[in-house]
């Protein structure tokens, strides 16, 4: 029996993450999940059979690097995060394994496997903490300003902040303006996502990446999604999963 702690302070993401363990091995027993700094540090000041942590970057009360700061974390930790990919070499660099935001589960599944593997995983010691911490604070991204776009047959600059939202097209990626108009990009949706400020695009879904100014309402979908409305109007409908709704909703109330 592997007994495996959460730290998240989203109850749809912690019951999701519940649920990918116990299908992919019904010998996981989560032996607790806890939603804040504070939970944290008492849960490590107290002998505990936890053998893995899985925890997220944002927390109730702070941030997680917190609770390596005031207790000893002596078993291996798997962050959870909604990063933009920008920021996760600093996880990379410092070796530290990381799930992104929703989790896939063959992701999951892998990272339980290299648990086994390493001799029950690594530990993260005081360096590799503070190296993650410091490139995250001081990460800077220049995101794109401009789009060059194909449109009858040129190649036309884009502003950004004209943008309503990115779509896929059959197998194209599209930039719909506010206007409504379309273009075509030459870049993968991924690679789109990674030069947008994250604080005013939101990818939705594996279709779409919204501009926050283009968001008209959401309306409520069957087992907990979301439905969300856009301005000018979209052809498909955008649904977010149940297990980014929560993360959608702080994200357009930021």
């Amino acid at each position: 029996m592997m007994k495996v702690l959460i730290v998240e302070d989203e109850l749809a993401a912690s019951d999701n993450l519940a649920y990918l363990l116990h299908s992919i091995n019904k010998n996981i027993e989560v032996v607790q999940v806890l939603d804040s700094v504070k939970a944290s540090v008492d849960f490590f000041s107290r002998p505990h059979d936890a053998e893995l942590v899985f925890m997220d970057i944002h927390l109730a009360d702070g941030i997680s690097f917190e609770i390596f700061e005031q207790s000893s974390i002596d078993i291996p930790v798997i962050f959870t995060t909604a990063y933009n990919q920008y920021a996760l070499k600093a996880f990379k660099f410092n070796s530290i394994d990381y799930l992104l935001k929703p989790i896939d589960k063959e992701e999951l599944a892998d990272a339980l496997h290299q648990f086994k593997v390493q001799n029950k995983g690594k530990r993260i010691d005081d360096q590799q903490v503070k190296g993650l911490l410091d490139l995250i604070q001081t990460e800077r991204k220049s995101f794109k300003t401009t789009f060059l776009v194909s449109h009858r047959d040129q190649l036309i600059p884009l502003k950004t902040n004209t943008i309503a939202y990115f779509r896929i097209d059959t197998g194209i990626v599209k930039a719909i303006t506010s206007d409504n108009t379309s273009y075509s990009v030459d870049d993968k949706l991924e690679d789109v996502e990674e030069e947008l400020d994250p604080s005013l695009f939101y990818r939705a879904n594996r279709q779409f990446i919204i501009n926050k100014e283009a968001v008209v309402n959401l309306k409520s979908y069957f087992n907990g999604k979301l439905i969300v409305e856009v301005k000018p109007i979209c052809p498909e409908r955008i649904v977010i999963s149940k297990a980014k709704a929560t993360e959608f909703k702080d994200w357009l109330g930021s």
